[in-house]
């Protein structure tokens, strides 16, 4: 590292990518999804301000909060959110942790409410429709029938790697916060799909079979300077895991939908059809049941099937 470099990392000046780049490398964003999520939103954040080589100190508070407006104002407060928490936890740690003289989101760029929307679920027939679409990708198809089926976060499906598999059974192991050993579980849609994914390491039918490694590989390799752990790259073809926010990229211009509906989707279909509670908990992995009840409120099908109730009785002759 040169003199100048070390100067600089000791905060005598310190540019917007040396701070970004120290903080992209410490234990708070060591998950690859996260990592992947900040990266983006501060990267784009550099750019927007003045590039890499801009100085920290330089930068005003009125700057950050022009640029996220400028990047994600018309969005959904969600993604607002999302991208606003990323570039805020950077500039705060540059502040109290290495205590460098940085900017900060100004109160003018404050959170966005979010409001529940009931209405996520998509009806059964159409998500069949979309799911069955043949201009989808192999892997993403893949991977949007197992989320639907095993109903569990899409951070969860990614983390999978392919040893972890237990095909026969159709299901895979999951290791919760506590640190206990949780079972996803598919159906007959990503069975048939997932050894075809198998045996496509490198797009081709006749290449060799993917044995190891993350289950969903992005489609580039890593540079080298965002290169994670090699627990996340495939060894068949150095590619990385695929990372939620292109998912969620891909999965707005294929189906539009967000990656949370389908498992919303998925417990709410599973509520119309009268399953109980508990079984629905214990599919979904949620341990408060009123949580559990926010994401099971019964689909328009169903309220239409329970009106026919209230109707008349019929005549009988």
């Amino acid at each position: 590292m040169s003199a100048a470099k070390v100067t600089a990392l000791r905060g005598a000046v310190i540019t917007l990518a040396d701070a970004a780049d120290e903080f992209l490398g410490t234990s708070r964003v060591a998950n690859p999804n996260t990592h992947r999520a900040y990266a983006s939103a501060i990267d784009r954040t550099i750019e927007a301000v003045g590039g890499r080589d801009q100085l920290l100190a330089d930068v005003a508070d009125s700057e950050i909060g022009a640029a996220l407006t400028a990047l994600w104002g018309g969005c959904s407060p969600a993604t607002w959110n999302r991208n606003r928490a990323a570039v805020a936890s950077w500039l705060t740690w540059c502040t109290t942790k290495k205590k460098w003289a940085a900017p900060s989101v100004p109160a003018d760029a404050e959170r966005r409410r979010e409001n529940l929307d009931h209405t996520k679920a998509v009806p059964r027939p159409r998500l069949e429709r979309l799911l069955s679409r043949r201009d989808i990708p192999l892997r993403d198809k893949t991977l949007y029938r197992m989320l639907y089926e095993t109903a569990a976060r899409a951070a969860e499906i990614l983390s999978l790697n392919v040893q972890d598999l237990d095909l026969e059974n159709r299901r895979a192991p999951l290791t919760s916060k506590g640190g206990d050993t949780e079972w996803v579980y598919w159906a007959a849609g990503t069975a048939r799909l997932l050894p075809r994914l198998l045996r496509l390491p490198n797009g081709h039918p006749d290449g060799p079979a993917h044995t190891r490694g993350p289950l969903f590989l992005a489609e580039r390799k890593p540079v080298p300077a965002r290169r994670p752990g090699p627990e996340h790259i495939c060894p068949h073809t150095g590619r990385a895991r695929l990372g939620y926010d292109r998912v969620r990229i891909l999965m707005d211009e294929h189906l539009g939908l967000d990656p949370h509906q389908l498992r919303h989707s998925a417990a709410t279909h599973l509520g119309d059809q009268r399953v109980p509670l508990q079984l629905i908990m214990a599919k979904t992995r949620h341990k408060n049941p009123r949580t559990a009840m926010r994401y099971t409120r019964p689909g328009g099908e169903a309220v239409a099937e329970v009106t026919g109730i209230l109707g008349p009785p019929r005549r009988t002759h």
